[in-house]
């Protein structure tokens, strides 16, 4: 068993599900959302992030650096960070006078998780809430890990709930179906051109997966990232409402969750370019429009935000 890397464990969450819940993010993804607010989440390693706007070319990286990867221009005015042969070893970050260096991944027992979690069970009782596990993609890590951590919250009597983009091997689903409470399924785009082009692979395994656990009786609540330029038209919410009549799909709750650009600021922390003019946020009129479609459809519980 693999411990996975966590990049962040986020306690009195109100925006993972039901209630007040502990999320656990879980670093690695098999997609590339083109807008993904944490991109710290893709990589299946440790990064180092580099806050430019915090440094204060004290120089102290430079001789810390075994690898030479931090380079200062010859007048003293700029520090250039070389990822190419950064091996993450943290020393820079040890020596930083302005906390312009953070380490992004750190891992975490089973038993370390559930005692976090488990030191909150009065406010998930009061709240209806629990623990979320999210990512990244919680359901491609290492499944005998995610099994027993599921296991043993379940044994807590901690709620679990599951955020997924649904892009895994069903087998994963299989394994932690009996000790999850919900699964927040990612929708992202019906197209699978579109789904492609935005996210970097195509839909077909997602929604069969979904097809699949509303067989076996999960509990779905459908989560939508509502992007102008990708999936914010009629076409993408008619698309899917005849997905879900279709098959059949149970789903309890459907959130929409209006695009913004909170994580364009990490992209470059990371070395990496934010493709912000393929995208833009829909308007609050264009929000109420698709959650009506949704509620005409015969969707109680739509929601906008969540």
């Amino acid at each position: 068993m693999a411990d996975p890397i966590i990049f962040n464990i986020q306690k009195f969450s109100v925006r993972d599900g039901d209630g007040i819940r502990t999320t656990i993010f879980f670093k690695g993804c098999p997609l590339r959302c083109l807008w993904c607010h944490n991109p710290e989440s893709q990589l299946y390693k440790k990064e180092l992030v580099f806050r430019r706007e915090k440094c204060t070319l004290c120089g102290r990286c430079v001789a810390a650096c075994p690898k030479h990867c931090n380079v200062p221009d010859s007048a003293g005015h700029e520090l250039r960070f070389d990822r190419t042969d950064c091996d993450v070893c943290g020393n820079c970050e040890d020596v930083c006078l302005g906390s312009a260096r953070e380490l992004c991944g750190k891992k975490y027992s089973i038993d370390e998780l559930v005692k976090k979690a488990a030191r909150d069970k009065l406010f998930y009782e009061q709240s209806g809430g629990g623990v979320t596990l999210s990512g990244g993609e919680v359901m491609v890590q290492d499944m005998d890990y995610i099994e027993e951590l599921c296991r043993r919250l379940h044994e807590q009597g901690i709620r679990i709930f599951i955020d997924t983009s649904g892009h895994c091997p069903y087998e994963n689903f299989k394994r932690i179906l009996p000790y999850t409470d919900i699964f927040l399924y990612d929708i992202k785009a019906m197209d699978p051109e579109v789904h492609k082009k935005f996210i970097g692979v195509d839909n077909a395994l997602i929604l069969e997966n979904l097809k699949r656990l509303s067989d076996d009786g999960a509990g779905i609540y459908i989560r939508i990232p509502v992007v102008g330029g990708v999936n914010a038209n009629d076409v993408f919410f008619d698309s899917l409402i005849d997905f879900l009549k279709q098959n059949h799909i149970h789903v309890r709750e459907i959130s929409l969750l209006p695009y913004h650009d909170f994580g364009k600021g990490k992209y470059a922390n990371l070395g990496r370019v934010y493709e912000e003019d393929l995208m833009w946020a829909p308007t609050p009129e264009e929000m109420g429009h698709y959650k009506a479609l949704l509620e005409e459809a015969g969707y109680e519980r739509v929601v906008i935000g969540g």
